[in-house]
């Protein structure tokens, strides 16, 4: 468990490292959102709230240089207009026509091709606090040796989700997805644990195995030292497994102070072919990283 504030003499009070008046400040971050037939209204929320939070981060002094890149994964050229309109309204960089790759992949596009200091994986269905930024970058910065951090989540639902996870195993994940609600209220002790629920929300916590893709905030050159998202996964897990590879380092931290709502997930929910993608996307974790049962 960490505190809010450092006790280095040489961090200021917003977080960052002191620095004299002819030695400017230059902090840029590179930010990603993968669409695949996205809900536009949502993705344009998703937007705002990240163009609201990259002005205050401004305004702190706490990041000079950004560049938000939309990465088109398909399915039509009906999305392309939309996505055309968005880039030009909030200053973004659209790559388009590679198809659908798949969620890591598409993220790789512009994750291992930029110069930033830090980089944001974003979701297209997740509304950002507008000091979400600003505590992202007050953590890393007093935190020197966080590589990427998870924020703390509300559903749609309104309710507190739980994004930060242990290293998975098969009958926490069939517990999760496919129990009814009786038999998870069986195992709840065992899921809380799992999810983690048990992590303070007052304070960042570092050590952290799983972060979820749907929002991780890395120093880029860290995360591109081990490749990045593997292309081994098309969606699903993807997050896990670079997770896993960046853990080992104790790197991954959850800092609480960095809000999000999210509007995504449950593949359950989303029908078979998500169920399939999901199950794939597990086998090849396990295979990959080493199986659980339980």
């Amino acid at each position: 468990m960490l505190s809010q504030t450092s006790p280095n003499p040489n961090v200021g009070p917003l977080g960052l490292v002191k620095r004299s008046s002819n030695q400017p400040l230059n902090v840029s971050l590179s930010v990603s959102v993968v669409t695949y037939a996205p809900n536009l209204k949502l993705l344009e929320d998703t937007l705002e709230s990240l163009a609201k939070a990259v002005a205050i981060a401004k305004a702190a002094e706490l990041l000079t240089d950004v560049e938000i890149e939309l990465i088109d994964n398909g399915p039509s050229k009906n999305f392309l207009g939309p996505l055309e309109k968005f880039a030009k309204t909030f200053n973004a960089r659209l790559i388009s026509g590679h198809g659908n790759v798949g969620y890591g992949i598409g993220h790789n596009l512009s994750l291992l091709a930029s110069t930033a200091d830090f980089h944001l994986i974003l979701n297209p269905d997740v509304l950002i606090d507008e000091m979400a930024l600003v505590e992202a970058l007050k953590f890393m910065s007093s935190h020197p040796l966080a590589v990427m951090l998870g924020p703390s989540f509300i559903g749609a639902d309104g309710n507190l989700g739980h994004l930060c996870k242990r290293y998975p195993n098969l009958l926490d994940l069939a517990l999760r997805g496919f129990a009814p609600a009786k038999l998870k209220k069986l195992f709840d002790r065992r899921l809380q644990r799992y999810e983690m629920r048990n992590l303070p929300l007052d304070l960042p916590t570092l050590g952290v195995h799983i972060l979820s893709g749907s929002f991780m905030f890395c120093r880029r050159e860290e995360v591109v030292s081990v490749g990045g998202f593997s292309s081994a996964f098309f969606v699903y897990f993807e997050d896990n497994d670079l997770s896993h590879r960046l853990a080992s380092s104790g790197g991954l931290a959850f800092v609480p102070q960095v809000k999000v709502v999210h509007f995504g997930g449950d593949a359950v929910r989303k029908g078979w072919w998500h169920i399939y993608l999901f199950a794939r996307g597990a086998f090849t974790f396990f295979n990959r990283n080493g199986w659980r049962w339980w």
